[in-house]
């Protein structure tokens, strides 16, 4: 049915009840249904809520190199693109805790907000606050292209360095409209910071990526 696409992108699938019902098997064999087409990719399994189809493949994103979203997106075969939904200067700096340790930018700092899409769908959203200590007159430039971009060819900046936390969260819904759906999102909840040298702090991120189209991959050695 979702091969066919009689049961559609997003909606639900029948619970464990509704295949025991229509299909006259035990509960150990539906239960064991459920769990095959998780396993396979298929569906999300969202707790309290029930189970969906997925909207579209996986995308793969390492936690372990420094990648930005144009070419991760490029890398996965999907077209990038960025819709700036707000940008401002605030004069209250801006702090982040990571792994129990606090890094601040100084004010001023340039807050934009950002949705980026894949091949038409939206699939984050972020925040990011961006020293003007090391990019003065960034709120004048295209914010919409590659911000990793901009820092190189405009200030000369490299990134040395980004450590970030995720959280498994179910997307608020004052956000889902964002996303363009009507149903429960999963989803990672990222903060960020990134160095452009040894404890220099460029920027702090605050963003949400879908958890039913993003896996994040880490790689540790001994």
């Amino acid at each position: 049915m979702i091969r066919t696409g009689y049961i559609r992108p997003g909606s639900r699938i029948p619970s464990e009840n509704d295949i025991i019902k229509n299909y006259g098997v035990s509960n150990t064999t539906a239960r064991k249904v459920l769990q095959e087409i998780v396993k396979g990719g298929w569906v999300t399994k969202i707790k309290g809520k029930g189970t969906f189809v997925r909207t579209a493949n996986i995308i793969n994103r390492s936690a372990t190199k420094i990648l930005s979203f144009t070419k991760n997106m490029r890398q996965a075969g999907l077209k990038p693109s960025t819709k700036l939904l707000d940008k401002k200067i605030i004069d209250s700096g801006k702090s982040t805790t990571i792994s129990g340790r606090t890094y601040s930018l100084k004010n001023p700092v340039c807050k934009i907000t950002r949705l980026r899409i894949a091949n038409d769908t939206p699939i984050m959203i972020e925040e990011r606050y961006i020293s003007l200590e090391f990019c003065p007159g960034i709120e004048d430039e295209n914010l919409e292209d590659s911000l990793y971009d901009i820092y190189q060819s405009k200030y000369n900046l490299q990134i040395t360095q980004i450590d970030q936390s995720l959280q498994a969260i179910i997307i608020p819904d004052g956000l889902n409209e964002y996303f363009g759906e009507d149903y429960a999102i999963p989803g990672f909840q990222v903060h960020g910071v990134t160095f452009c040298g040894i404890e220099l702090v460029l920027e702090i991120e605050d963003s949400i990526y879908r958890g039913d189209r993003y896996q994040f991959s880490v790689q540790a050695t001994p």
